[in-house]
């Protein structure tokens, strides 16, 4: 008995043993081929994910203004997704910021650096000092002649403002309007008299209060208190192109239950009801199409690249569809809105078509500037 026990003890362990063995033999046979097909997959992977140009984009202050900064924000958003780049975004708090976070990007060895609102005699000198490292302007820089390794790109937004201020004078029942404009500067005044043309076209007797905020880009607080103070002059409409700054006109107009107009970005949802429309500046287009030029192989420094409201560079919030101001505005600013957007698309067929001339601020000896000056 203990004998035939032992027998089929032995029969078990040698049936164990084999089937432990053909186990591992097959799994000896398949590990080598998991190993090979994981080793083929890896530079595939390591290949798609390898970016052929590496960029950086310099922003005047953080992001967040929904706005001017957010925008080109988008630029570099875009990039990342549809072009084989690998952007980086590098936040600074202010001016003082501006050179170190330039010179980093440049000792990381970016393909492309970009500058949004830099100083430009800083901008000038770094490509001067620099002159194998590719950079760009996202927005203006107004200097006679930039170095070979600097392009400058610049959205017009003299023609969208003149649109905004058809509508303003349309729309407005104090005939007094405003405009809180961040710093007074030729570019930044495209804005202002573009608007205030805009606004004398259709109301000739309409009154244009305009505040300047000394180049605060970044107070909200700064444009509240201005924008109260437009409104306590009997505006009640505000232009605000202030950046963050202008967040605090937009808080203003639904403090007063009055009025206001965004900029750069579409600003309509930010205080719903109380934003008619944004005239839009595509600083994300300037961006994107920055950085793609590097990575087709057409980047040309040296360059001043203008594209205004023919171009799709700027233009008004209405043309993106928006519809926040027609679903929560009063029933009375709505009514208007059909006879606004007409007029509106009326004046834009004539400056397309060249009949109707704009005030440029860059340009400001043109008889359409001297008439606004003058008014």
């Amino acid at each position: 008995m203990n004998k035939r026990l032992l027998a089929i003890l032995a029969i078990l362990m040698v049936g164990s043993l084999l089937f432990t063995a053909c186990g591992s033999a097959k799994a000896e046979e398949a590990a080598p081929a998991e190993e090979a097909a994981a080793e083929e997959a890896a530079p595939a992977e390591e290949a798609a994910a390898e970016p052929e140009f590496t960029c950086a984009l310099i922003t005047p202050n953080p992001l967040g203004d929904r706005s001017f900064i957010d925008s080109s924000a988008r630029g570099i958003e875009q990039a990342n997704a549809e072009l084989p780049v690998k952007c980086d975004i590098i936040e600074t708090n202010g001016v003082s910021e501006h050179e170190a976070a330039l010179r980093g990007a440049i000792a990381e060895g970016y393909d492309l650096v970009l500058g949004l609102a830099i100083d430009a005699e800083l901008f000038v000198n770094l490509a001067n000092e620099f002159p194998d490292q590719k950079f760009s302007s996202p927005s203006e820089l107004f200097v006679e002649k930039l170095p070979a390794n600097l392009v400058s790109y610049q959205a017009e937004v003299h023609e969208s403002s003149f649109l905004a201020g058809i509508a303003a004078g349309m729309m407005t029942e104090s005939k007094i309007l405003g405009v809180v404009n961040g710093g007074d500067s030729p570019s930044m005044n495209q804005f202002t008299y573009g608007f205030e043309q805009g606004v004398w076209e259709v109301c000739p007797d309409c009154q244009v209060l305009v505040s300047y905020l000394g180049f605060e880009f970044s107070n909200p607080t700064l444009g509240l208190e201005t924008a109260l103070g437009q409104y306590d002059q009997g505006a009640d409409i505000i232009y605000q192109v202030a950046g963050r700054s202008g967040e605090g006109v937009l808080e203003a107009a639904a403090q007063r239950n009055l009025y206001a107009i965004g900029v750069d970005s579409n600003q309509d949802y930010i205080q719903p009801g109380h934003v008619i429309t944004s005239v839009i500046k595509r600083v994300d287009k300037c961006t994107y199409d920055s950085i793609a030029s590097v990575v087709n192989g057409t980047f040309e420094g040296g360059r001043f690249i203008s594209n205004g409201l023919a171009e799709g560079f700027s233009g008004l919030s209405w043309d993106e569809g928006s519809t926040a101001f027609e679903e929560n505005g009063p029933a009375e600013m709505v009514a208007k809105l059909p006879e606004v957007k007409a007029k509106v698309e009326e004046y834009r067929a004539k400056i397309l078509s060249g009949e109707y001339k704009v005030c440029d601020s860059l340009v400001p000896d043109t008889a359409e500037c001297q008439a606004v000056l003058a008014h």
